[in-house]
Formats: C-alpha cells, structure tokens, sequence
C-alpha cells in the first residue's frame, strides 16, 4: 500500500459524498426546479425546460459516452457502458418531448440564452473527456445521480403534452453505490472525482438560474 493510499483511508473520505453533494447542490434543491413541478406550473415554462434539457443533454455523444470512449478503468466499463445505453433512451425521450411540446416560447434574450447552453454544454464535454484519472466518472456519476430529479420532471412533462412517459433503465443505486466504493482508491483520484462532481452540478444549477430568469422576464414582456 503506498503511503498516498494509507493516507486517505485513514483520512475517513468516503464515496457518500458524492451523493451527498448532488443532495445539497443538485437539481433537486432548485427552487426554479421545484416550481416547474407543481401543477400550476405555467405550461410555457415547462416547455422552454424541456427545450432547454434537450439543448444540453439531448446530444450524442453526450458526457457519459465521452467517459466510456476515454478508457475507463475495468471496474468502472461496465456502469459506463449500462449508463451510455440508458441515456440513448434518455435522448430519445427528449427529443420526443420536445416534438410534443411545439415551439419554444417567445422569451427576450434567447440567443443570449442559447449561448450560454452551448458554453455549458461544451463545458460538460470537456469535463467528460479529461486526462485527469476520476474526473470523468465523477461527472458520469453525478449526471446520473441528479437525472433523477430532472426525469421527475420530464414525466411531468410527458403528462402535460399527452405522450407516455418512457421506461427509465439508469444504472441502479446500488451499482453506483459499489463503482464510487470502488473508484475511491486514492486522495488524488477522491478529489478528481467530487471536482468532476461538483462541476456538472454547478452547470446544472447555472441551468436552472437561466431558466428561473426566462420565466421572470416572460412575466415582465
């Protein structure tokens, strides 16, 4: 064991940060989120969500193919390879949602807007397909484990333009559990990971901001 591993076991780090971080900083602790759920939610705002979930995540390739094609470890393949399938389905959803739920709605600043999901989107590419050893399953792990809010919310929507709501098949808790067990070998990778982590949540929370403001300046026009 080298001196770098005895050092971080005896330091108490634990995988469940990971989780607990997407607890506290992810999509589900979103005002602009949470009010996109209720039933009153204004339908415009739901579908400028989903148009906008779909700029972001509904490409391909998408964060967890670029951390499958980057050569993961072997203990980290196959949850990559169940997640990359998963979210094709995921894609597909979205785009069907989006054919659902017509044009986006008339918003001041959308090219503003669009570019800035087009820097975030570039932003989780980068992070997906770093060199640095964790930081492309930090972000993996993340995406997964904060979709589940966001596919609350496009099973909402689903409901609210009238099509069925898709199978979702994302890995399982309890495999995400044993791959973070697993990946948290050494301080260097820890770090590696919860900065992949926290990178993908500060890019979904920007996300959220810009849809909070679109709302507000629809109410404004």
């Amino acid at each position: 064991m080298t001196i770098e591993t005895v050092q971080f076991a005896q330091s108490g780090a634990s995988w469940q940060a990971v989780p607990a971080l997407v607890s506290a900083d992810g999509t589900g602790a979103h005002p602009a989120w949470r009010a996109l759920l209720a039933p009153a939610a204004p339908l415009r705002d739901v579908v400028d969500a989903v148009h906008a979930l779909c700029m972001l995540h509904g490409r391909h390739p998408g964060v967890v193919d670029f951390a499958l094609a980057h050569g993961p470890d072997k203990s980290a393949e196959a949850w990559l390879t169940e997640a990359a399938r998963a979210f094709a389905a995921e894609r597909s959803y979205l785009v069907r949602l989006v054919a659902a739920a017509g044009p986006l709605p008339s918003t001041p600043g959308q090219a503003e807007s669009e570019a800035a999901i087009v820097a975030q989107a570039h932003a989780l590419d980068t992070l997906a397909q770093s060199d640095r050893t964790g930081c492309a399953i930090g972000a993996a792990v993340a995406l997964v484990l904060d979709w589940r809010s966001i596919r609350a919310l496009l099973d909402i929507a689903a409901n609210r333009f009238g099509i069925d709501a898709a199978p979702e098949t994302l890995p399982i808790e309890a495999d995400t559990t044993t791959l973070l067990a697993s990946a948290f070998t050494t301080p260097a990778v820890e770090r590696a990971i919860l900065f992949g982590a926290e990178q993908v949540l500060a890019q979904h929370r920007g996300l959220w901001d810009l849809l909070e403001s679109r709302a507000a300046a629809r109410n404004r026009s």
